[in-house]
């Protein structure tokens, strides 16, 4: 059967396109979050939540989810990203067999794919739209360098427009391969995209600069988040309308840790948050990014 390659379509714009100078900057950023110390609170790391934008804005803070997993536990990575340009109420999965990336290829897992898609409950992407789509381009050269050449397959999941009750559903299915300790789950997300060109200007006035109300409405979803509060982090969602764009994907994460067999010992926690630039009046915009790592207690 021919491979069919996804190009890295997004290298020499969003992030680096020299294998040799991607790897270097990546080794950089993983050594600052190292340093700091503050990436796994204890247990094994068995998935994470970082950011997807272009690497000079959120590659640094990315570094703080990666830089916890214990690659040689790694055998397969289930990769979950939101659909940008393609709006679809389902999950979908891609049509090629490898990923390209500037440091290297990527292969897809073709048994768990097919087992996915024997569940009916999966769309294909369009080679275009698999292309178009960054939230899980820009997690390949990290998962590729944390893995230190280490032998392991990637199931890539573009994540729809879901209902409460469509994140459960793809949680449960999903949730058995949580069961397995080789396996790695990461979430890709931004957090709120704060101003008039992203239509969301909520602002409470009583936390002061409006930077510091964009950082407490992005906090109390990431302490919801914490708690594994499925039911809550779709009130916070309803209730702010915050603007974090991989929403889907997490709550898929929330049902896939209630759904697992060692639920009870699932913890998250956020370890690095960041904007790409600080709001002071209405006519400023910005970016949130937080990384998080879910760790298996003993």
């Amino acid at each position: 059967m021919a491979r069919v390659v996804r190009g890295a379509s997004h290298a020499g714009s969003w992030y680096e396109h020299d294998g040799r100078v991607l790897d270097q900057e990546l080794e950089s950023w993983l050594e600052t979050a190292k340093s700091d110390n503050t990436a796994n609170g204890g247990g094994t790391c068995r998935a994470i939540i970082a950011p997807h934008a272009g690497y000079r804005y959120s590659g640094p803070c990315a570094a703080y989810a990666y830089e916890a997993i214990v690659s040689s536990q790694v055998k397969r990575v289930f990769l979950l990203g939101p659909s940008h340009h393609w709006y679809l109420r389902t999950c979908a999965l891609s049509k090629t067999s490898v990923y390209r990336t500037p440091l290297g290829d990527i292969d897809i897992d073709a048994e768990v794919y097919n087992e996915l898609a024997s569940t009916g409950e999966f769309k294909e992407m369009p080679l275009d739209v698999d292309e178009a789509e960054h939230s899980l381009e820009m997690h390949l050269p990290y998962i590729f360098k944390i893995m230190h050449g280490q032998a392991f397959t990637l199931v890539p999941i573009l994540v729809g427009a879901l209902s409460p009750d469509g994140e459960a559903h793809y949680g449960k299915i999903l949730s058995k391969y949580m069961d397995d300790p080789s396996n790695l789950f990461v979430i890709s997300s931004d957090f709120c995209h704060w101003g008039q060109r992203f239509s969301y200007t909520f602002y409470n006035k009583k936390c002061g600069p409006i930077h510091k109300s964009i950082e407490v409405l992005d906090k109390t979803g990431m302490e919801i988040i914490e708690r594994k509060d499925i039911a809550g982090f779709t009130d916070y969602l309803q209730e702010y309308g915050n603007t974090i764009c991989g929403r889907h994907p997490i709550g898929v994460l929330l049902n896939v840790l209630q759904s697992c067999a060692n639920s009870d010992k699932m913890q998250v926690k956020f370890v690095r948050y960041e904007q790409s630039s600080q709001c002071k009046c209405m006519n400023d915009s910005s970016v949130s990014y937080a990384s998080a790592v879910i760790s298996q207690a003993p």
